[in-house]
């Protein structure tokens, strides 16, 4: 069994397996579906190199991780380091939809409106001391 294969576990993830994991395989998706992603990077080592995925724009940054126990794509919006939406969607074509529409300047509602398995996090107020 191939890193790539012992990574992913075929039994969850066959189709990310050939490409040689998340991160070319959702280059490929985008590409087929014509969606403008932006650059996509992937840890240079270890097993998250196949597993972990992100997209950075001007607007933040989308991470991209894989669920273990069964076939999921985790997404995390981050702006300034700080997760605005995550969600967690079931189809590689999903993952890509919402990465290029943050990239094109979706907001985060109308982001949470178009896919529902997104959800905005709540800002929480910093208490300053005076």
């Amino acid at each position: 069994m191939s890193d790539v294969s012992a990574a992913l576990g075929v039994r969850l993830y066959p189709d990310l397996v050939e490409p040689g994991g998340l991160a070319p395989a959702l280059v490929a998706t985008a590409a087929a579906h014509q969606l403008d992603v932006g650059e996509v990077t992937a840890p240079e080592q270890g097993r998250s190199r196949f597993t972990c995925a992100e997209m950075t724009s001007a607007r933040g940054v989308v991470c991209v991780s894989l669920g273990s126990q069964a076939r999921y794509f985790m997404i995390d919006l981050r702006v300034d380091g700080d997760v605005q939406a995550r969600g967690d969607a079931t189809d590689l074509l999903q993952v890509a939809q919402v990465a290029a529409a943050w990239r094109a300047g979706i907001t985060l509602a109308e982001l949470t409106a178009r896919y529902p398995f997104m959800e905005e996090l709540g800002r929480h107020p910093v208490a300053h001391a005076g």
